[in-house]
């Protein structure tokens, strides 16, 4: 299943790559230019916290996150399964507090050697001034690890040229279903 995603993928890239038109030698084109901050609406950059709930529901009748591969049989970390997630994100750590947003994307496991996972994902936000707005995450989550950081490498909306870090801390972990719930602190330089 693994490897037929990956070449499905590799084919999509391929047509999509050939689509893009490429310039004429000589057309008067040029590759790059700089451009003052000002017209792209920039401001005086600020540094934001957010803090919020992420929600890993994995057992019941409508999980939040679901193993789109499974690890081989003979691996005892679950070294190379993946899970797709849309986890709600909320204020408080009751998954039935206000919901701000989504966590949207993938987790793997990629550590042979202990349970370590590469974190892929957006913060899609949908209350209040940043309604619209995404932060994407990037990193390892050393899940048994007090607290984890990994990179906050853009954005989009209100969070354009967004970088910075999240520190994720487990609240409560259910080992029997995989449910989870983590505190994310998100410190964020955006403009």
């Amino acid at each position: 299943m693994g490897n037929s995603l990956f070449f499905t993928l590799l084919a999509i890239s391929a047509v999509l790559l050939a689509a893009i038109p490429s310039p004429a030698a000589g057309d008067g084109h040029v590759f790059g230019k700089s451009i003052p901050r000002k017209s792209l609406g920039l401001k005086k950059e600020k540094l934001s916290h957010f803090r919020f709930y992420w929600h890993d529901v994995q057992s019941g009748r409508n999980p939040t996150s679901v193993m789109v591969i499974p690890p081989p049989g003979n691996s005892t970390t679950g070294f190379g399964s993946a899970n797709m997630i849309d986890n709600p994100l909320t204020l408080r750590p009751e998954l039935t507090s206000e919901c701000v947003g989504r966590a949207q994307g993938m987790y793997a496991s990629a550590s042979k050697e202990g349970i370590g996972l590469l974190m892929v994902m957006n913060f899609a936000f949908i209350e209040g001034k940043y309604n619209g707005s995404t932060l994407t995450v990037v990193g390892r989550n050393s899940v048994f690890d007090e607290v984890r950081e990994m990179s906050v490498i853009g954005g989009s909306g209100l969070f354009r040229f967004a970088r910075g870090y999240v520190l994720a801390k487990t609240h409560w972990l259910d080992l029997q279903t995989g449910d989870a719930t983590v505190e994310y602190n998100a410190y964020v330089l955006h403009y």
